[in-house]
């Protein structure tokens, strides 16, 4: 996900500043990383360059000049490309559990990777309740229930690859040779 496109989605509502694109992408998308000033606004450069936004308005309020962008036609035209185009899924998937546990195998610590695994869980299970009580909270915007949804699914795969390896750390140690 590109944060030029996050912007242009943003901007496509109306003309914004940069200021107000910050506050509307990270109050929009609480899951995600806050955006910094210093990226939204060489991001709004870049677009501008490209032709993708154009400078509306130069407005003052109680600071610094502030330029409000619109979205042009072929700012329209890359947004649509971007929301119809799909996302490979990565090749390469990096399991810092998996890393871990494999770790303690080879180091002949069955009862350390045991451990590990079955606390991880409860951390899981801790965090899978919070996103639980956000998404059900009243007022959680739409956004926030299918974030919550995401981040829901995801450690529920976690936690069914945590189980099954804990049903196969002897197995498991034992093909690793350790």
């Amino acid at each position: 996900m590109s944060t030029g496109h996050v912007l242009l989605g943003l901007l496509s509502r109306g003309q914004r500043h940069g200021y107000d694109l910050k506050r509307d992408h990270d109050e929009r998308f609480p899951q995600a990383k806050p955006l910094a000033f210093g990226v939204v606004y060489s991001t709004l450069e870049r677009l501008h360059r490209r032709g993708l936004i154009a400078p509306l308005a130069v407005q003052r309020v109680d600071g610094p000049d502030r330029t409000a962008y619109g979205i042009t036609d072929a700012g329209r035209a890359e947004l649509a490309q971007w929301l119809a185009t799909t996302d490979e899924p990565s090749e390469h998937v990096t399991n810092p559990f998996a890393v871990k546990v494999t770790l303690a195998l080879l180091l002949g610590d069955e009862a350390g990777a045991e451990a590990f695994l079955r606390a991880q869980r409860a951390a899981h299970l801790v965090r899978m309740r919070a996103f639980t009580t956000a998404k059900t909270a009243p007022g959680a915007s739409v956004h926030e229930v299918l974030a919550a949804d995401y981040a829901l699914a995801h450690l529920d795969a976690d936690l069914t690859w945590m189980d099954a390896a804990l049903r196969r750390v002897t197995t498991l140690r034992e093909e690793l040779g350790a």
